[in-house]
């Protein structure tokens, strides 16, 4: 049987027990041309909580009924003909979160587990790192010698940003939540300096760390902490709007930043940015990101949970803090 999370019922607020349903179906059979995948991980990501609600967006929303929406990763278990794709290919894609899936094998792309674990592919060297790799360097027009902060700095997206700008030749200060993240930005990842936002009064801290200004703000967070990073610009700064993850079970309206005028003032400007619009490049990135790796400059973490059943706990984790670089869920059971 094949194990599947079906979206029932949007939810106000924080996603609960109401908002899915684990639902055991036969295995699907592939037609010709198509391939069957047993999926050993899924992604969780920010992002899927906005795939939850009804409004426009860069994608459209899951709809009720639907499996749950998430990158994954697996085997191809069977190929029915398929032009491009054997059975013992590992493949990367958007399965969703159930254990197997077919495909005809669009937007799914083989990789190589003997080169790095699965995880990584749906990490590092997947959308999570993509996102931080064209985000910093594309949208934040980054230059050595910036002067970075980056918020949600020990997740999945921010500790690839640090790292990149690090090896860019930047000073890099991180926003995070707790001193144990806060010492493993400075102390496994290199990040210059380190703010809790959790412990610490954000306008007197960034004085601390940078007290020079910004060039760039890399934003995972919004809400307050964006609010707080604009107060610090430089001239001519540039600030990434990736996500607003502080934002996203609010049950009232989003609160947006009072201090927008400093990039009136500062000539700084503000762009937000979908990891998807790169796709055509994820090749070069992720040969250079893989470079790196090699090279002992750039750190992989993921954070792995267990069981299927388990899947509305984990992506929780999510929201409390309760999880260090990338969330990743094991559903093949062994």
């Amino acid at each position: 049987m094949n194990k599947q999370l079906i979206f029932k019922k949007r939810p106000v607020g924080m996603p609960d027990g109401e908002t899915w349903s684990l639902e055991s179906n036969p295995i699907p059979e592939p037609a010709e041309g198509e391939v069957l995948i047993q999926h050993h991980y899924i992604s969780l990501d920010p992002a899927m909580r906005g795939w939850l609600n009804d409004r426009k967006s860069y994608i459209p929303p899951v709809q009720i009924g639907e499996v749950m929406r998430a990158g994954s990763i697996g085997t191809v278990i069977k190929s029915n003909k398929h032009p491009k794709f054997k059975e013992g290919d590992c493949l990367t894609g958007w399965g969703g979160v159930q254990q197997y899936v077919v495909s005809n094998g669009e937007n799914w792309y083989k990789v190589d587990p003997t080169l790095a674990p699965m995880t990584t592919y749906i990490g590092t060297l997947g959308m999570p790192g993509m996102t931080a790799y064209f985000g910093i360097l594309e949208v934040g027009k980054l230059k050595e010698g910036d002067i970075v902060l980056v918020s949600g700095a020990a997740g999945a997206v921010g500790s690839i940003v640090g790292q990149i700008a690090k090896i860019k030749g930047c000073r890099v200060v991180g926003i995070a939540g707790g001193t144990d993240k806060c010492r493993y930005i400075k102390e496994e990842l290199g990040f210059d300096g380190a703010i809790d936002y959790k412990s610490e009064k954000l306008s007197d801290a960034l004085k601390r760390e940078c007290p020079k200004g910004i060039d760039v703000y890399f934003d995972n967070v919004g809400g307050e902490i964006l609010d707080a990073a604009l107060t610090r610009l430089r001239m001519h700064a540039r600030i990434v709007i990736c996500g607003a993850i502080s934002q996203y079970n609010n049950k009232t309206a989003v609160k947006g930043p009072s201090n927008y005028l400093s990039l009136l003032v500062n000539r700084a400007s503000m762009q937000g940015m979908v990891v998807m619009d790169y796709a055509k490049d994820y090749g070069r990135a992720a040969q250079e990101m893989g470079m790196w790796m090699m090279q002992g400059k750039l750190k992989s973490k993921e954070d792995v949970y267990e069981g299927i059943e388990n899947f509305q706990e984990t992506f929780q984790r999510l929201f409390t803090g309760d999880k260090m670089g990338k969330l990743v869920l094991k559903v093949i059971e062994d």
